[in-house]
């Protein structure tokens, strides 16, 4: 694989080489309802496995296949998991087991996985399975006396699977499961959801429809509660938070209005276990019939049904299951004795381990307050009025409108004026500034690109006409939502506060990049929907050599010198090698690819991929790349290439990127209130202190602000590249799961840690959310 040694430093990281699979079997099963990703899943348990020198088997259909034993238990290869992270479902099969939930049945499992030397075992469900998992593991030296006394095991073989060690991955789309942000499958539920409701939206429109959708979840409203958000939907129901009586004409009545307004269409989406206040079911066919006879719309209604759990698996999900995986294997080998059941878990961006038990019980928690009717209420606090710009700078990208609508409305609701800069900083000096009202970001969720316009112009030039416009306009914060080039606005704005006055206000950045290359953030709006463009092309591509064998694919993506978007897009399509600029290679580096896959095309696996961050080498480009590949490659492959260009800026944003964009820009809108609020003195708002000017990043758990002056030190101007960067950490993961020898530091991996029932606080240097 390409790329030199990192530089060293001070030894604190713990590497997996220490972590020997050796002499040790891992079993992985499914389990419950299927949910994309989980293929995903099963493939990064195997080749971690197997690159760690353990045997791995596939349990077939679920607990079934382990109660039943025979063909359903095979060993599973390296080659048995190819094409398997683009399919959805689950490939190995995943049944419900009556048999498993009696002791006998488990007796009949226990036996199965000893006569296999099998002592770990990775499971991928929802909470019932685990459930059933550990349960599993409590009576394992029991159910090993009773085969010892059936004389069905000797001694030997007892003493020799004396302990069982479990690790749960949570599949579902419904994402009901304590302990994790998100599990795997509910981006790709999402996905579906918003394909159906965009597609729904122009219908509507057409005819001036009012549609009710259900969307899945049991009792849990996240999809319907973030599909809502993502496509700017009129209501939503959710079990959690059952609407006061007389909810019939409040939401009649916001329906009315909005059709008042012009608006041709009303969504409204209802999740499946939706009820009321006093537990009674809220059904969409009792929404159409209310809607009708109060309202006299033409109202449908669309099931949305197992069309959320189909299709392919989204980046995300497959980046998250593949993450899981190898965090699965390196807590089976860590396992001791004394170490609970477990399960692992996403927080923020980072990876955690979680006793099993604990996140279950806070899971079947929830569903008794649910029962109980212990209903939390909802909150609002009003602010005092001020002047907000809101601009977006540098090149589009897909989730900006989505953060403009959120920022607006979320402004609007605290009591500011709003006014939209057109075109970044070169509209704000030539004065395109004009107030934006509630109805004028309708739709603006689903839509891609910047329908603000934005372009790459600094304000170092122009500060004393910014200065003026911010003056003429009685400007009291700023809000950015942009690339690199709005940091360096931001920079160069707040530097200027000493010689304007009228830059001493609030300023905030949110950062809306498709190369996700700003410093402070581990995650931009737009690369979510880049990555998703890449993964589907590499998907089509790799499909295309499907007929044709011994084909070798080198596909260039953006990013500047920003290598994210080709090693995550890489991780999730299963790339064979990624070049990008952090990672330095020559042309051994080269060779060795090439042999690598030589040897690739021997196996039952006849195709390559081959990504290449833009400008990873001013030498070494697409063309020479493609040109030494088809030489070296003669008589053993053929190579083809392909430049994805600005595919990668446009489309629709995905549902993360459309919830992302939400949530982060109220936050940002939230912190502007709070430091108007603590700057307003002597009626007029001063702000000059370096923690009023901050970037809003994602910080491996938490959302932080940050003020822009302490992010130049992380930053390396020349190459628009933070200096460290989370991502380069998944590289070793994405060249081992490419049959590649590597050193892949686990310092940084989960540890056990305890379910919280407070999330950790947002973290602010200067506040916290």
């Amino acid at each position: 694989m390409a790329g030199a040694a990192a530089p060293k430093r001070q030894d604190t990281r713990k590497f997996f080489e220490n972590l020997s699979g050796a002499g040790k079997s891992i079993a992985v099963l499914t389990s419950g309802g299927d949910a994309q990703g989980m293929n995903g899943a099963v493939r990064a348990v195997v080749r971690m496995g197997i690159y760690v020198g353990a045997k791995v088997y596939f349990i077939h259909e679920g607990y079934q296949g382990m109660v039943d034993g025979g063909d359903n238990i095979k060993e599973a290869t390296w080659e048995s998991v190819s094409s398997m992270l683009q399919v959805g479902g689950t490939v190995i099969g995943s049944a419900r087991c009556k048999e498993f939930r009696n002791h006998e049945g488990r007796l009949k499992a226990a036996h199965n996985l000893v006569q296999r030397g099998i002592t770990n075992l990775c499971v991928i469900g929802g909470d019932g399975s685990l459930t059933g998992a550990n349960l599993f593991r409590e009576e394992w030296s029991g159910l090993l006396d009773e085969l010892l006394q059936q004389g069905l095991i000797d001694e030997e073989a007892s003493r020799r699977n004396s302990e069982l060690h479990i690790v749960g991955m949570v599949g579902s789309i419904d994402n009901d499961f304590c302990g994790t942000d998100m599990t795997i499958g509910t981006d790709s539920a999402l996905h579906r959801i918003i394909e159906v409701v965009d597609a729904i939206m122009t219908t509507a429109q057409s005819h001036q429809r009012t549609f009710v959708l259900e969307v899945m979840g049991r009792h849990c409203g996240y999809l319907a509660l973030v599909s809502a958000l993502a496509c700017g939907a009129d209501w939503v129901f959710i079990p959690e938070m059952p609407p006061e009586d007389g909810w019939e004409d409040s939401m009649c009545q916001k329906l009315s209005e909005n059709r008042a307004d012009k608006k041709r269409l009303n969504i409204i989406i209802v999740a499946e276990g939706a009820i009321d206040s006093h537990n009674k079911a809220i059904t969409p066919d009792y929404i159409k019939e209310l809607v009708v006879r109060c309202l006299g719309f033409d109202t449908r209604v669309t099931i949305l049904g197992h069309v959320q759990r189909g299709g392919t698996p989204s980046a995300f999900d497959r980046i998250l299951a593949s993450r899981m995986g190898v965090e699965a294997v390196l807590a089976l080998l860590e396992a001791s004795t004394n170490t609970p059941a477990c399960v692992v878990s996403l927080v923020g961006n980072q990876a955690v381990r979680l006793p099993l038990m604990e996140c279950v019980q806070m899971t079947q928690e929830v569903q008794k307050a649910m029962d109980e009717k212990k209903f939390e209420e909802a909150v609002r606090l009003r602010g005092s009025s001020f002047n907000v710009a809101v601009l977006n700078v540098g090149a589009p990208a897909a989730g900006m409108n989505a953060a403009v609508r959120s920022a607006v409305r979320v402004g609007i609701t605290e009591g500011h004026k709003m006014f939209a800069v057109s075109d970044g900083f070169e509209g704000f000096y030539k004065g395109q500034i004009k107030e934006i009202k509630w109805g004028d970001v309708g739709g603006w969720t689903g839509q891609g690109g910047s329908l603000l316009g934005t372009k790459r112009t600094l304000p170092g030039k122009h500060l004393d006409k910014i200065a003026e416009q911010i003056r003429i306009h009685n400007i009291n914060a700023l809000l950015v939502i942009g690339g690199f080039e709005g940091y360096l606005g931001l920079l160069e704005l707040s530097s200027a506060r000493d010689k304007y006055s009228e830059l001493c206000v609030p300023m905030v950045m949110v950062p809306a990049t498709v190369s996700n290359n700003i410093p402070g953030s581990d995650l931009s709006i737009g690369s979510d929907t880049a990555l998703n463009a890449i993964t589907d092309t590499c998907d089509r591509i790799k499909q295309s050599a499907s007929g044709t064998k011994r084909r070798v694919f080198i596909i260039e993506t953006m990013g500047g010198y920003c290598g994210y978007l080709a090693t995550v897009g890489g991780l999730a399509a299963g790339a064979d090698t990624v070049y990008i600029y952090e990672e330095p290679f020559d042309i051994r580096d080269l060779q060795a690819n090439v042999e690598h896959l030589t040897q690739k095309m021997k196996t039952s696996i006849q195709r390559g991929l081959v990504l290449r961050n833009e400008n990873c080498n001013e030498n070494f480009t697409t063309d020479f790349v493609y040109q030494l590949y088809t030489e070296e490659g003669r008589g053993v492959f053929d190579c083809r290439k392909n430049i994805l260009g600005h595919m990668q800026q446009g489309g629709a944003p995905s549902p993360f990127d459309r919830n992302f964009s939400t949530k982060i820009s109220a936050k940002a809108m939230q912190w502007i209130t709070r430091t108007l609020k603590d700057s307003f003195k002597g009626g007029r708002v001063f702000a000059n202190s370096e923690d009023t000017a901050c970037l809003l990043g994602m910080r491996r758990r938490a959302l932080v602000f940050q003020p822009v002056s302490q992010l130049r030190d992380e930053t390396d101007f020349v190459h628009r590249i933070p200096k460290e960067q989370w991502w380069l950490k998944l590289r070793p993961l994405m060249k081992i799961l490419a049959k590649y020898k590597t050193s892949y530091d686990v310092s940084d991996s989960g540890q056990l840690e305890h379910v919280t029932r407070v999330r950790p606080k947002e973290s602010n240097t200067s506040a916290t959310i």
